[in-house]
């Protein structure tokens, strides 16, 4: 490596240890003041001109708003009209009375990697914060659970949403890793499947079992938890029944339970408009032509901003007409909804702001040069290069680009082998998942975390999540 190369590692070191002290010293800089002050001293220590740098910073924090920032705040509304309707407390009802506490985080993860398949992974968790909070409060107020109720069911849900966002298409990720290598679509997703599943088993029930007695003061703010599960017990105590001469009388107030104990399956539904909207978005892009009108459209109100908003959408009719709020409760309830995201989406734009100037100082590509003359097994290769590119830019999908650029010419295309390439490369931009990446902070803030615990749920996770797709993809290599 140059000398230039080596400088680059050193500010990057340099740039992460004066971030977590900034953030946990008795300074206790708020963490997007933090980010903001790195990423402009980064800029300068690797010699970005300071024009450039003002606009990788813009650039930055405002493209990663874009991504998530509109998403999670329509994802912040959905889940408040599903707190209202009550359909989070009678899905956490559901649960809690039909399974055990044991079999909690498993049913999460099945939910999970379900959602997950069309759905990136900030966008997922976001639609299942309702349900992991509503049904982790039940679980606190019960009582008996090791360690925090909110590790135990967040975890699972991590591991599920990250390895199928990194890992298995039709993520944009592995899709554009798939095509880049020339690999066959249907084996991919076979070969993915399998490495996916052992991988979120252990990284997300097995780990969770293990890491939420060590976590145990881990809970999210109180506001955040009264958005999603606070309200749900409004509609019972509107709806009192009379009672003459020491039997039910049908009244009024009877009809208008029996129309709003709909409510909340109805409601639930809401979750599902998106989830369909993104896997028909999923499907046209697979086996349709991209120029037909049909692909188009779906492709169009598969976008996750277009999805969680046709839910938000669905969600306002039927909690509104069905529950005869006006017009001015609902509206109060949506901005009640929006505070409580205010300083997780500044966070999420410092952090976005970092990784764009990592990226435009020339530290990734210090890295991947650094990776490139390693003399290593091309699929450690490959996932070595995408884990060192997503580590230093923020972005899964611009290790899991880049590293495809560079491992392409190193293999001749198609078979098993390439399969075994994509998967390997999307489980490396997954690994050692930081304070530059969007994700991080979505999880620390979400589940009211210090810097210690989110590296003890977030950064682990996906780093299992990364070493167990290796493995699996190394394992498989034997038939190749």
């Amino acid at each position: 490596m140059t000398t230039h190369t080596w400088w680059l590692l050193l500010i990057l070191t340099i740039a992460i240890t004066a971030l977590i002290y900034l953030i946990n010293s008795r300074l206790r800089i708020h963490p997007f003041v933090a980010l903001i002050v790195v990423a402009v001293g980064t800029g300068l220590a690797a010699g970005e001109p300071a024009a450039k740098l003002v606009e990788s910073l813009e650039d930055g924090a405002g493209g990663t708003l874009g991504d998530v920032g509109i998403t999670l705040a329509l994802g912040a509304m959905l889940g408040r009209l599903l707190s209202d309707s009550g359909a989070t407390d009678a899905l956490a009802h559901a649960l809690i009375d039909r399974s055990s506490t044991q079999r909690l985080p498993w049913l999460v993860t099945a939910a999970a990697f379900v959602i997950g398949i069309p759905m990136f992974f900030e966008v997922g968790l976001i639609v299942l914060l309702p349900l992991i909070f509503s049904v982790a409060r039940r679980l606190e107020a019960q009582g008996g659970t090791k360690g925090s109720p909110y590790v135990l069911l967040g975890v699972p849900a991590i591991a599920a949403l990250s390895t199928l966002h990194g890992m298995l298409p039709p993520h944009p990720g592995p899709l554009t890793a798939m095509t880049g290598l020339h690999a066959d679509l249907g084996l991919t997703m076979v070969v993915g499947f399998v490495c996916a599943v052992p991988t979120v088993i252990l990284a997300g029930p097995v780990y969770a079992r293990w890491i939420a007695p060590r976590l145990a003061e881990v809970r999210p703010d109180e506001a955040l938890v009264a958005q999603f599960t606070g309200a749900s017990q409004s509609v019972r105590e509107k709806s009192p029944v009379s009672v003459t001469a020491g039997a039910p009388h049908a009244s009024s107030a009877d009809t208008d339970v029996t129309s709003r104990s709909r409510i909340p399956g109805l409601a639930i539904t809401a979750v599902v408009v998106p989830v369909a909207l993104m896997l028909l978005r999923t499907l046209a892009e697979t086996v349709l032509d991209e120029t037909s009108t049909v692909s188009s459209a779906l492709t169009f109100l598969g976008e996750p901003v277009v999805a969680m908003l046709a839910g938000l959408l669905f969600a306002l009719g039927v909690t509104t007409l069905g529950t005869g709020r006006s017009g001015e409760e609902v509206r109060a309830s949506l901005t009640d909804s929006l505070k409580s995201i205010a300083a997780i989406l500044l966070i999420i734009g410092g952090g976005g702001a970092f990784k764009q100037v990592l990226q435009d100082s020339g530290i990734g590509d210090a890295i991947a040069s650094a990776a490139e003359g390693a003399h290593l097994n091309v699929i450690v290769l490959g996932w070595l290069i995408a884990l060192l590119l997503s580590l230093t830019t923020g972005s899964a999908t611009v290790g899991i680009v880049s590293a495809t650029g560079i491992i392409a010419p190193m293999v001749s295309g198609g078979g098993l082998e390439a399969s075994l390439l994509v998967v390997a490369i999307g489980a490396g931009s997954l690994g050692l998942n930081y304070v530059n990446h969007a994700g991080f902070w979505l999880v620390k803030e979400s589940f009211g975390m210090d810097l210690t615990q989110a590296t003890k749920t977030q950064t682990v996770v996906q780093t299992l999540v990364s070493v167990l797709g290796l493995g699996m993809a190394l394992l498989l290599s034997v038939f190749a």
